[in-house]
């Protein structure tokens, strides 16, 4: 018959284990980004805060 005995229990959460990190993986693939990519956006970021702001026009500049 069969090869062995199997706990259902544990083939029961091995299963659902393994679901969530199918899943987790694909949300990390979708979603995900790694710390340099996360850096590399804050750079930029601040750069462009800093071009905007200096060329904002100061009340003293309107006449």
């Amino acid at each position: 018959m069969t090869g062995g005995v199997v706990n259902l229990r544990q083939a029961r959460k091995a299963r659902e284990r393994a679901a969530k990190k199918a899943e987790a993986d694909e949300n990390a693939a979708r979603f995900g980004r790694t710390k340099g990519q996360k850096a590399r956006e804050e750079v930029d970021a601040a750069r462009a805060r800093a071009a905007l702001d200096g060329h904002k026009r100061t009340p003293d500049d309107e006449a």
